[in-house]
């Protein structure tokens, strides 16, 4: 049987009651994994014509976490960001996305960037998941069509975003 949106969310809420630290997270990258290996789950969620190149596909209304599903049709490199004051896991159902991780090296302020510099590579293939806490620096590079899940601590579209460069 199919994983579907409700078990996820409701699983998600599960893990998070739990624990809301970074164990809760690592659980919530488990649970990511699973739906992201379903077929089912995949092509009911994850179509260009839903969610190019973002959709809200559930956001939670006691604990603010969404789901967001990504489809990005072509090569395509992303700038270093953080996601604010929320957390984020990105979980790869379908292509390869090279992700780098970002060291600071001086905390921006006023209208002045944070300046980061490149820390270390790694490759997310499909099925994987990866969590990043609240202030830490990444950036993917698409290697062509690429469909992800990711959840969002909190709805980024209300969030505001760290102004960062690299140095």
């Amino acid at each position: 049987m199919a994983y579907t949106l409700e078990q996820l969310s409701a699983d998600i809420r599960q893990a998070l009651k739990a624990d809301s630290g970074p164990k809760g997270k690592q659980a919530v990258c488990a649970l990511v994994s699973k739906a992201l290996v379903d077929k089912d789950f995949v092509a009911k969620h994850l179509t260009a014509d839903q969610c190019r190149p973002r959709k809200v596909l559930y956001e939670d209304p006691e604990l603010g976490f969404c789901i967001c599903g990504h489809v990005y049709e072509t090569a395509a490199g992303g700038a270093p960001h953080d996601h604010g004051s929320s957390w984020a896991i990105y979980g790869l159902a379908t292509g390869d996305t090279e992700m780098t991780d970002w060291r600071i090296v001086k905390k921006g302020s006023g209208d002045s960037p944070t300046l980061v510099e490149p820390e270390k590579s790694y490759v997310l293939k499909p099925g994987d998941a990866h969590f990043y806490d609240v202030g830490v620096v990444h950036s993917p590079n698409r290697m062509g069509l690429t469909r992800l899940i990711r959840i969002e601590g909190a709805n980024l579209d209300r969030v505001q975003r760290s102004n960062i460069k690299a140095a």
